[in-house]
């Protein structure tokens, strides 16, 4: 309330501006901030099991509906309201399995939305009750319960009565409630397909048989019956082949009866059919099945728990910080004092726990906290072995329990711990473990919708824990309400159905009637059962992994992934020389080029000649031969001449080798003048390495070849005629632009030139055609 208020000071305030704006923002900021309390407001929740009536659901679920409902009509600033809703909320809990044949509803009369729906079904008081049968019409304003009963014993006898004074249709969910006879029993395998008949011996005023009925409403193969005696309270079983025999239980009362009938072999929940576990062990697509002790906890389960919530859930949180990262230290710090485990998995917990209180940040890398909890086995003999192996919390197919049954043992267990490590007369942190537990599900824990169920508990009551003794009680009837929650929904085990724990067979002495036969626990005796559990002399070392093998398996892991990092790291070194040293090839050749320019010069200057003076014949020796280049390709030079250069680091972009075709038709057909010419001894072989003209070439009779290439005859004196261009073997005969085309090139221009031609005059003459015969039409009468 203080928030609210503080909010709505803080928006009047900014209206007193002048700014429109500020008002405006100011209205949107607080309708942002007040939703999630408006969507939180009223008593109760549908994790309550209780329908939240609204104006948009309330015909649908009052009228014409299969089953009855009881209403609440309360109001949020109403104290006896809020002081009634913890038994509203205890009545939904003890008869969850009446659901197909009795709801139970709520709808808050002081949310304005709601004023209408109240008004029209006559409410002026809170709280208030109305029952509604089954199949009521819609004029229907529900039968008003004056004076009801406070506590949930009175209220469920309230709902029997109504359910039995059913004037019009029955509901078909309900089984008859009424005594049976002799009649009825008799013939009762021949028009029923069940395979136990359960009879409940009672006297005529007993509620044990009918609530019996409505308990076992939800399971099949079995059906109960009352059937009336004044002598003795018993419940007798009656199969198909009339064999009898009486029902043994802790105590002749309604809780112990459904309870020990519901885990009859063969009666299951309805649509829960149950794998017989030899099916299970056949099935080679689902792991081993372990055999284990079902009153016993497994350290397999705890160090499971420790591996999936460290290395698989955490995972997820690529950074760590500000509640999240006090959340995590909170955590490891309570492993690290309460787990009960083996040396190295205690001393790597200490190590991870050293590790973060050290961090002064507000913020830690998830890949830092993993490297610390995985370098554990080389500092020292610390492991936390990798994988995991549930043997107690095994389900039935992959997709039941582990985790989540994991993750309550080990708190268990930690409560458990903390109460028997406490010094007397030292101060003791009363809910260090509770308080841990929800700042991780809060943060951490991968089911949200869980952690926010969990999270609505703790707001509840768990400030209330003053003891440790307290903490080990809180934390067992939290999951004893989770459990009546979840039974019967998709996520229950066949073979492991959520119950109220510890079962009358796994602790008598914690089971107990009031005067009034209702069922009690005797706290005194669960918290006793509770400390011998979950206790570390008691858990159980069966299916573990060597502490020896892990280590080993754990050093040889890192090993391998450090020679795996190492590798990566001298591939990566050796990909970056590779790119360093590949633009240092390129200014060698640039100068070498520039080199070889300037000697060029220099030696026809030494020689007086235009070509080089070593080739004093004109005839095209084997040796020059061999080392000869076609003039358009770069001149080799031996490695040995390289001149050493200091090349920078920059990286160049690679050019592409792009070639210039009329360059390449001339330098060509040049080229191969010139050797025609030097085979002809006429003329000195002289190598065409430049771009620019060449210069006029002197022969040795005082004839000259003039730099026009282009001319096709030149008398050389003996009467040889050269051509320049010597003809090729594709008979080019037509040059444009220096580019040589053949007479096929011709032939299809032409071709295509001409079928061009006849499409524009087909065309031509059609729309010619066209605008006569339009002409035509228009022209006629």
């Amino acid at each position: 309330m203080a928030r609210r208020s503080s909010c709505a000071t803080s928006c009047y305030a900014t209206k007193t501006k002048s700014n429109p704006f500020n008002s405006v923002l100011c209205v949107f900021i607080s309708f942002i901030s007040l939703s999630p309390l408006i969507a939180e407001a009223g008593l109760y929740t549908a994790s309550d099991q209780i329908i939240i009536l609204s104006p948009k659901n309330v015909d649908s679920v009052l009228f014409n509906s299969t089953a009855a409902v009881l209403v609440e009509f309360y109001a949020t600033w109403c104290g006896h309201c809020v002081a009634f809703s913890p038994t509203w909320k205890n009545l939904a809990r003890d008869i969850k399995e009446w659901k197909p044949a009795v709801d139970l509803a709520a709808i808050d009369c002081a949310d304005e939305s709601n004023r209408k729906v109240c008004t029209n079904f006559g409410i002026t008081g809170f709280p208030s009750l109305k029952f509604f049968p089954a199949y009521s019409s819609s004029e229907s304003r529900g039968l008003e319960l004056r004076g009801f009963p406070r506590d949930v014993r009175g209220l469920r006898h309230y709902i029997i009565d109504k359910l039995e004074m059913h004037n019009e249709a029955w509901p078909p969910a309900c089984p008859p409630l009424e005594t049976a006879s002799e009649a009825e029993i008799d013939n009762f395998f021949q028009t029923n397909n069940v395979k136990l008949l359960a009879l409940v011996f009672e006297s005529e005023d007993s509620y044990v048989g009918r609530e019996v009925t409505l308990d076992l409403l939800q399971y099949e193969n079995i059906a109960v019956r009352r059937f009336g005696v004044t002598d003795f309270p018993s419940c007798y079983l009656y199969n198909s082949s009339r064999h009898i025999s009486r029902l043994k239980v802790l105590n002749e009362a309604r809780t112990f009866y459904s309870y020990a009938l519901q885990r009859l072999p063969g009666v299951v929940r309805t649509g829960k059919p149950q794998i017989p576990i030899t099916d299970l062990l056949k099935n080679s697509t689902l792991q081993e099945w372990r055999q284990f002790n079902k009153t016993s906890v497994y350290m397999s389960d705890l160090e499971s728990a420790l591996h999936y919530s460290l290395r698989v859930e955490l995972s997820g949180h690529i950074s760590i910080s500000g509640n999240d990262l006090t959340a995590l230290k909170k955590y490891i710090n309570v492993l690290a004092k309460y787990f009960p485990g083996r040396p190295s998995v205690k001393s790597a917990l200490k190590t991870v726990d050293s590790w973060l209180q050290q961090q002064k940040g507000t913020e830690i890398k998830y890949s830092n906290f993993r490297d610390v909890l995985d370098n554990t086995v080389q500092t020292s003999d610390a492991v936390l072995p990798e994988g995991v192996q549930w043997v107690g919390c095994q389900g039935s197919q992959s997709h039941y329990r582990g985790y989540p049954c994991a993750f309550w043992t080990l708190f268990h267990v930690l409560t458990v711990q903390a109460k028997e490590m406490a010094i007397p007369g030292t101060f003791n942190m009363h809910s260090e473990v509770l308080q841990a537990m929800r700042g991780y599900v809060s943060s951490f824990f991968g089911c949200r919708p869980c952690a926010t169920h969990f999270e609505s508990m703790a707001q509840e009551s768990m400030d209330h824990v003053t003891t440790l003794s307290a903490a080990v009680l809180w934390l067992w009837s939290r999951h004893n309400r989770v459990n009546n929650r979840l039974a019967g929904d998709l996520s229950e085990d066949p073979h492991f159905p959520k119950i109220q724990w510890p079962s009358p067979e796994l602790c008598p002495s914690c089971h107990g009637l009031k005067k009034t036969g209702e069922h009690h626990w005797d706290q005194g005796e669960v918290l006793t059962f509770l400390r011998n559990y979950f206790s570390s002399t008691h858990i159980l070392m069966d299916y573990l992994q060597d502490e020896t093998q892990a280590l080993i398996h754990q050093r040889n892991r890192l090993t391998a992934a450090q020679m795996e990092k190492e590798a990566g790291r001298g591939a990566e070194r050796r990909a970056r020389e590779v790119l360093d040293n590949r633009p240092a090839e390129e200014p060698q050749e640039e100068e070498q080029q520039e080199e070889e320019e300037e000697e060029e010069p220099a030696m026809e200057e030494q020689t007086g000649e235009p070509y080089p003076a070593g080739l004093e014949r004109m005839g095209v020796a084997a040796a020059d031969k061999a080392n000869y280049q076609e003039p358009w390709e770069k001149p080799q030079r031996p490695q040995s001449q390289r001149k050493p250069k200091i090349v920078g680091m920059k990286l160049r972009e690679p050019q592409e080798n792009i070639v210039d075709l009329d360059l390449f038709v001339n330098q060509h057909y040049k080229a191969k003048a010139l050797r025609a010419a030097a085979m002809s001894g006429v003329v000195r072989q002289r190598s065409l390495k430049k771009k620019e003209d060449v210069e006029d070439l002197q022969f040795e009779g005082g004839w000259r070849v003039k730099r026009d290439l282009g001319s096709q005859e030149e008398n050389l004196g003996a009467g040889v005629r050269i051509e320049p261009y010597p003809r090729p073997h594709s008979k080019r005969w037509m040059s444009l632009l220096s580019v040589g085309f053949s007479r096929l090139d011709v032939s299809l221009c032409v071709l295509l030139y001409l079928l061009s031609t006849l499409c524009l005059l087909a065309m031509y003459l059609y729309f010619k055609l066209r605008i006569k015969l339009r002409r035509a039409k228009l022209s006629l009468p």
